[in-house]
């Protein structure tokens, strides 16, 4: 089984004092768009959200569809809680499509074109490596031991990549001047 995980349990500290994840976008909440392409991409045979910082508000505000949030209680330890987290949630999973709920715009077409590569692939955007990224095998479990604010960053280095420039915008939202230069 291929699923699909979005991590959105950071504070988001550099966007102010309102949670960035219910931020509005083109009339819906920031997180709502990762969610919906998750969601919408029919490879993926479960959709994992990993939520954390007032969790209880975002799921209130968001329509998580056929999406299972899940609350990380150790969020504030840093990306890799959240990403262990969204993992052990999906421990039958042969390989799972790690997307961010901050990049609105990385829609179901890169979803759908990183569900069919092998583990250990991630999406690029002009050549430079972002999200989504593919995990799966001895990478997951690699994955499952790190530690702090880099998530599988440093596991991918060396990943292969995929093109997806063509279909998706990866340009994230770390503050509301960011949300303010989205196109819509």
């Amino acid at each position: 089984m291929i699923a699909g995980l979005v991590l959105a349990a950071g504070a988001g500290r550099r966007f102010g004092d309102e949670p960035k994840q219910l931020a509005e976008l083109d009339g819906r909440p920031l997180l709502q768009h990762a969610v919906d392409a998750a969601v919408a991409a029919d490879a993926l045979g479960r959709v994992v959200v990993v939520l954390g910082a007032r969790a209880e508000q975002i799921t209130d505000a968001v329509d998580f569809g056929r999406a299972e949030p899940v609350v990380c209680e150790d969020w504030d330890d840093g990306q890799a809680a959240s990403l262990r987290c969204g993992l052990r949630a999906l421990p039958e999973a042969e390989r799972v499509v790690v997307t961010l709920g901050d990049q609105p715009w990385v829609g179901t077409e890169a979803i759908m074109r990183l569900a069919r590569e092998p583990a250990g692939t991630r999406a690029a955007y002009d050549g430079v490596p972002g999200h989504p990224v593919v995990l799966g095998g001895a990478l997951a479990a690699a994955a499952l031991e790190l530690e702090g604010d880099e998530g599988a960053r440093g596991l991918l280095r060396d990943a292969r990549t995929v093109e997806c420039g063509d279909v998706a915008d990866s340009r994230d939202v770390d503050t509301v001047g960011d949300l303010k230069e989205m196109p819509t």
